[in-house]
């Protein structure tokens, strides 16, 4: 089950707003259940020190982002484990934060404040049981949404069966390579290559899927992967992602500049 996958989105500003969110949601959760002594505090002393802890919340998820950029990094995919750890270290950075915020500024250092292990069990434990389902939430929506997204701007290599296609992003796609009665598909899951078999003919596919640029009799090129040109013996070849190298016929070889040029400039 924790290797399963877990909704999820990369987006800086998708996380920006969860951490907004999330400064609105402590404010308004201190301000009306009154923990931390709140109730003995006047309403312009609220105005001024509350709005600190969902101010001190929303940086503490934002400093965490890194931790997430490089766990997403080195796993290569989101699990459910990979969210829990994330989850638990935004709570804990937010403990430390929340009790600095507490004994420095709310209480300015007064020996009779609330020992760390009351702080962390009656106080912070109860708070943060409330406010982090509301980020965990969010982080699951955005995460719903990008998935949805994606699907929806999916692209189709069609085979002639019933049941023989290949749905991917249009930049995972690296090539396609006629191969008798088929088509291989070369693609990028994860960051591996991998390659599939559909029963079509490369014109066909081409007619389909016009974004593509042939570069030979029996290839079709993603621009996106467009690496370098490679030249030897009279030949000129193309290297793509994952150093595949295709060849340029002379038939299609000012073709193939062209839209290579256009596509990175």
């Amino acid at each position: 089950m924790l290797k399963q996958h877990y909704p999820f989105d990369p987006s800086i500003k998708h996380h920006v707003l969860i951490a907004l969110g999330l400064a609105v949601w402590v404010f308004v959760f201190l301000f009306f259940t009154e923990p931390l002594d709140v109730g003995q505090l006047y309403l312009n002393e609220k105005l001024t020190y509350l709005p600190l802890y969902g101010l001190f919340g929303s940086i503490c998820y934002l400093i965490c982002l890194p931790f997430q950029h490089w766990l997403f990094k080195k796993v290569g995919q989101w699990p459910v484990w990979a969210e829990l750890t994330f989850m638990s270290f935004v709570i804990i950075i937010g403990f430390v934060a929340t009790r600095l915020v507490y004994y420095f500024l709310v209480v300015d250092s007064d020996p009779y404040a609330y020992t760390i292990s009351y702080f962390a069990t009656a106080i912070y434990l109860p708070a943060a049981l409330t406010v982090f389902p509301i980020v965990a939430i969010g982080r699951w929506s955005f995460g719903k949404y990008k998935e949805k997204r994606l699907e929806n701007d999916k692209i189709e290599i069609k085979g002639t069966g019933n049941y023989e296609s290949l749905r991917l992003q249009l930049n995972d796609l690296i090539c396609i390579q006629s191969s008798d009665n088929y088509v291989e598909v070369t693609f990028n899951e994860g960051g591996n290559l991998k390659t599939q078999l559909i029963r079509n003919k490369l014109t066909a596919v081409e007619e389909q899927r016009p974004e593509l640029i042939r570069t030979h009799r029996s290839f079709l090129i993603n621009a996106y992967h467009f690496r370098q040109w490679k030249t030897g013996n009279r030949k000129v070849n193309v290297m793509l992602t994952g150093d595949l190298e295709v060849p340029v016929s002379k038939t299609y070889q000012a073709a193939v500049e062209t839209a290579i040029n256009s596509a990175t400039e």
